[in-house]
């Protein structure tokens, strides 16, 4: 099994909602555990000529770190881990949102890159984007602003 099917597995029994995952053959056993929104795969390996050496690899959430700031009327939208933003799906393609944008909860705001994972961003309250703290493709950090939204 190479990683990208690996990875294929894992995203789909998340998005399926699969509380534990366990995958084993005579070369490789793998166990991914799905709580609090936090995949946390733990990956056991035997060294095999045919195929690479499989790392321990924990994949971001893809639920942002949401939090109302009490000394503003904007809510604000935080990095659930570090990673690369960018404002649009691929070069060329339109921005998911820009400042003035009215978004809806459940609506994608961003991508956030993480070891080769796309994870969309999504606005979690119906608002106005009032700004976009980060530049697109700018590394951002855990917990960084990443939108403010004036709720509606």
């Amino acid at each position: 099994m190479n990683i990208e099917t690996l990875k294929h597995v894992v995203k789909v029994a998340k998005d399926e909602g699969v509380a534990e995952l366990k995958v084993e053959s005579k070369d490789f056993k793998i166990e991914v555990r799905f709580s609090t929104g936090v995949v946390s795969p733990v990956v056991h390996h035997q060294p095999i000529t045919h195929l690479a050496p499989v790392t321990h690899t924990t994949t971001p959430a893809t639920t942002a770190v949401k939090t109302q700031v009490t000394d503003s009327k904007f809510h604000i939208i935080k990095s659930p881990f570090v990673g690369t933003f960018y404002s649009s799906p691929g070069p060329g393609k339109p921005v998911y949102a820009k400042v003035g944008d009215k978004v809806k909860a459940g609506q994608a705001l961003c991508v956030l890159e993480a070891m080769k994972i796309m994870n969309e961003i999504d606005a979690d309250i119906n608002g106005e984007v009032v700004e976009i703290c980060v530049e697109n493709e700018s590394l951002v950090e855990f917990g960084q602003p990443l939108f403010k939204i004036k709720p509606n």
